[in-house]
């Protein structure tokens, strides 16, 4: 391990031990999978961290030698013992890429599309345009880069083929391999009334398809092939989130699906019940009239879903007569 932290020194990154861990050095051979609690701080500015992935909710988890685009993470890593903690100091050149890495990471942990934002070119590339990634920090960072402290507590590492990949980690083929075996996942979950638990498979296979896509000409054959794998997959997701009553989302998701794909009836008429659910009385009925003229047979359903909705109209009307007539009254 000494030899692994002199090479780190002499390549530009400082490690300060905070508290040793226990047990041997882990063989961290490709595939290895290290899970691990990380704060990203500025150098002379370490009060309030850039991220935190225990502020984020979840642990960060690399595998070895799947050339993850923060190799500095990696490195670091290969020298630390299960329940260690450090700090690594690196000098700029190690933390280039750090904007692009930190955006993708809290988009995840808002549940966002991970790729958000991020246009058919490669790494590199993105970082030249200096295009914004949507936080004014991250900018500034990419704009002026400078050396970045991680505080890295390493909580477990699990050799190859201990463990179940999560798909940001697999190659293409694996990805392209496990989208249906996911999706099957997602639906067995939604049967047994776990929705949200489904959301997140579907999150999955969308990521990896996602993932895939961005790698295509926008428009190409393969690129619709991709998109039209991706659109059922969104449809399951929205049917989650209009379950667990996140209609925004639902709004944004059927949005995009019906700008490519004008005839979608599944997407029209999700929207239209997120619509409703927001009293957009009018778009919601547009929405409804567009599954009709679509599909007519969904007739009976359409018209069980507008009395509901013009039920809950009367409703609302008499209680604001309620309410009003107090306001007015005094």
């Amino acid at each position: 391990m000494a030899q692994d932290v002199e090479r780190l020194r002499a390549d530009g990154v400082d490690k300060e031990l905070v508290r040793e861990g226990s047990g041997p050095l882990p063989d961290f051979r490709d595939g290895t999978k290290a899970t691990f609690h990380y704060r990203t701080l500025r150098c002379g500015d370490e009060g309030q961290p850039l991220d935190c992935s225990r502020e984020q909710g979840k642990p960060m988890e690399l595998i070895a030698g799947k050339k993850f685009k923060l190799p500095v993470w990696e490195a670091a890593l290969r020298t630390m013992r299960p329940g260690e903690r450090a700090r690594f100091r690196c000098d700029a050149k190690h933390v280039v890429l750090y904007p692009m890495v930190a955006k993708s990471l809290r988009n995840i942990a808002a549940g966002k599309d991970p790729l958000e934002g991020q246009q058919h070119r490669c790494s590199m590339a993105q970082l030249h345009t200096h295009c914004s990634l949507g936080y004014p920090d991250l900018d500034e960072l990419q704009k002026n880069p400078q050396p970045l402290i991680f505080d890295i507590e390493l909580l477990k590492v699990e050799p190859p083929g201990s463990y179940q990949q999560d798909p940001w980690a697999m190659t293409d083929e694996e990805k392209l391999q496990a989208v249906p075996q996911i999706h099957k996942e997602g639906n067995e979950l939604y049967r047994q009334g776990k929705v949200q638990e489904a959301a997140a498979k579907y999150y999955d296979a969308i990521a990896c398809l996602k993932n895939l896509q961005m790698k295509e000409q926008p428009g190409s054959p393969d690129w619709i092939e991709l998109d039209q794998k991706i659109t059922p997959l969104l449809l399951n997701y929205c049917q989650c989130k209009l379950q667990c009553e996140e209609y925004y989302e639902v709004l944004d998701h059927c949005s995009s699906i019906l700008n490519k794909y004008e005839d979608n009836v599944k997407a029209y008429f999700k929207r239209a019940k997120a619509h409703a659910a927001v009293w957009n009385v009018a778009e919601a009925q547009a929405d409804f009239a567009k599954v009709l003229a679509l599909d007519p047979s969904l007739r009976p359903v359409v018209s069980k879903q507008l009395k509901s909705l013009e039920a809950r109209l009367r409703e609302k009307d008499a209680e604001d007569k309620i309410r009003f007539k107090g306001i007015f009254s005094q």
